[in-house]
This record gives structure tokens, sequence and C-alpha cells, in this order.
């Protein structure tokens, strides 16, 4: 524990459920810590201390490429079996909880496994969360802007590998028909790309007939000839187990953490692959959720994310400058920002339980 670079820890277990919810601040220098709360299934608490501890570094280095003046936070919960009906609504108060007491150093959001209507639950307890939906003054599923600044940060990448951004009749995989994956793939299915998708949930065939797309078993994905990989599920879809099967010209997507391990990205480098770190290319849900933060109006959030692309390729271009990688790269300048960040102090680490 001496070891971590990270603000606060915080692990409670709800009073209403029992459940574990456990809250990672990894940095306030650029602002409050932003994050969104996953709901998932762990095999130990310990499991998900690691996932949040994981995260929230990631969300620090994302607000810190955006621009915003947002530091990095993440809570996970250990769900047990389906949450539903009236247990789940317990659930979110508790949640609710937790974030209160962190007092406005932790804002939280919908992640994998909660939603906008779960945020209207958690605002019952606490004014520090955002993503709520529309009738209660929030913008609702960040999922169709997230997928906006994941296709511009695709074309940045087919500009710098083949020297056209343009996708029609482009070879691209998409790999989770979730939210943001369903909207991308319609997004470049009206760009004119050739799509191939693919979901853990067999069900997700309809959506792929509807989009004209080639499906493939998800544990093929890596496999595809394509010009671009678009992992859109959970992290680690880039491991030591397919880095070497890989059939693509470029990995981009919208998934936290696609790669496994860090290393990977230099062996990505190494068979001329263009990697999109993802905590750019993933920006638009932080960015949305920045926008009714600060209340900005839609127009100005969409310049934002649009401006993903533009910081994509200025990565892409500093990296093939200075022989590195983006991954590297891309940290190197996000840490830069963190460095200059109007002289605030660190604060003391916070560890409680």
């Amino acid at each position: 524990m001496m070891a971590l670079e990270h603000e606060e820890l915080h692990v409670r277990r709800g009073e209403r459920t029992g459940l574990y919810v456990i809250i990672a601040v990894h940095s306030t220098r650029l602002g409050p810590a932003l994050g969104g709360a996953r709901l998932w299934h762990y095999t130990t608490p310990g499991d998900g201390v690691a996932d949040a501890l994981r995260l929230a570094s990631a969300m620090t280095l994302k607000a810190a490429a955006a621009g915003l003046d947002l530091g990095g936070g993440k809570c996970v919960i250990c769900a047990e079996g389906e949450i539903a009906g009236g247990r789940r609504r317990e659930l979110m108060l508790d949640l609710g909880d937790a974030v209160g007491e962190l007092e406005g150093r932790y804002i939280t959001a919908e992640d994998v496994g909660t939603s906008s209507a779960d945020m209207a639950l958690v605002a019952e307890r606490t004014e520090h969360v955002v993503g709520l939906p529309a009738e209660l003054g929030g913008r609702g599923d960040p999922g169709p802007l997230t997928a906006r600044g994941v296709e511009a940060a695709i074309r940045a990448c087919l500009a710098h590998r083949y020297g056209d951004p343009d996708p029609a009749r482009r070879r691209v995989c998409v790999v989770g028909l979730g939210h943001v994956g369903l909207d991308l793939s319609e997004r470049l299915a009206a760009a004119g790309a050739e799509l191939t998708v693919t979901d853990i949930d067999p069900d997700r065939r309809q959506d792929a007939r509807r989009l004209g797309a080639r499906w493939v078993h998800a544990d093929r994905a890596a496999e595809v000839q394509c010009d671009v990989l678009a992992p859109c599920a959970l992290g680690g879809a880039v491991h030591d187990g397919n880095v070497e099967a890989l059939r693509c010209g470029i990995v981009c997507g919208s998934a936290n953490n696609v790669l496994a391990d860090d290393t990977l990205a230099e062996r990505l480098h190494s068979r001329e692959i263009v990697y999109a770190p993802d905590f750019i290319a993933n920006a638009g849900g932080l960015i949305n959720v920045y926008g009714e933060l600060h209340g900005l109006d839609q127009h100005r959030v969409d310049e934002l994310v649009d401006g993903i692309g533009p910081v994509v390729e200025a990565v892409l271009a500093e990296a093939a400058r200075r022989g590195d990688t983006p991954l590297g790269t891309a940290r190197t300048l996000a840490r830069e920002r963190l460095g200059h960040a109007g002289g605030r102090d660190r604060a003391p680490a916070r560890l409680s339980a």
C-alpha cells in the first residue's frame, strides 16, 4: 500500500445491502475526481479494489489528455447475483452515501452495469453525481457521444496509417455491441465501412443483420483480417495470448484499458499496428458529463468531443517524432499537464475501510 500513487481509497459495506462499495481517488490535482460507478461480479473484494485503483488512474490520464479541469476516480460495487427491484434501489442509496462521505472530492456517474436511472437514485443521497436523466437536468446516456469520439479517433488513425481518414470501404471489426459499440457500428455503417461485429450475447446477431455486418464468434475477433479492430467491451481485449494473432492495422475502441499489459504497446508498435490510447479515444463520455457539470451547451460539448480526433493525430505524430509508442507519448503529455496544474499541492493519501 505504501507504493500507491492514489490520494484516497475508501472501502465501505452498504448499510442497506451489505455489499462492498469501493471508491478510489487517484488525483484531484486538476479538479474533483470524476469517474463512473461500475457494478460487477468480482471473485473477491480485493479484485474490486484492484480494478478501482487501475481504472481511477486511467481516468486521471483521460481528463488530463482531454484538457478538462477534472481529476481521476472510480467506483466499483461488488455485486452478488442479479441486483434488481427494491434491492437495486437500496444499493444505489448505499452508493450515494459512500460518495457523499467524500464531500465533493469524488463525483460519480454511470458506468458498466449502471444507468442514468440509477444515478437518479444516487442523487437522492448526494449532489455529487452526474449522468442524470434529461428530465432531471442531466444529459442521459453518454454512449452516443462516446461513440462519436471513438469515430473521430478512428478517422485520425486511418489518416495516420493509410493517408485517408474516410472509413468508407475500410474493414472494421467492432467487439462488443453494448451502448457504445452499437452506436459506433451504426455510425461506421452510415459512413460506408465494411463491418464485422461480435458480442457475447448471441441475441445481438439481429443488430448485425440490421447493419449488414458479418458476425463472428467473440473468441475469434482478434483473428479477423481488418483495417481497424475496435474493442468496445471490457478491458484486456489485447493480451499476451492474442497479440501476435492480430490481423489489423489499427486498434482503436471505446473499452477502458484495452491492453491487458502496458508492455503490449511495444509489441503492437513492433508489428506496425497503430494503437490509439483508450483514455483519449473514449473520452467522449467523460466530456459529456463534464458538460453537464459545468452547464455547457450541446454545441460546445460536440466541439470538445470532435476535438478527440486532432488530439489523437497530435499524439501519433509526436510518437513518430520521438520514436515512442502512442501510449507512452500520450501518458507523457498528460503527466506534463498534471505537472503544470497551477501549482496545486498533492493531497495527502487517505485510506479508509
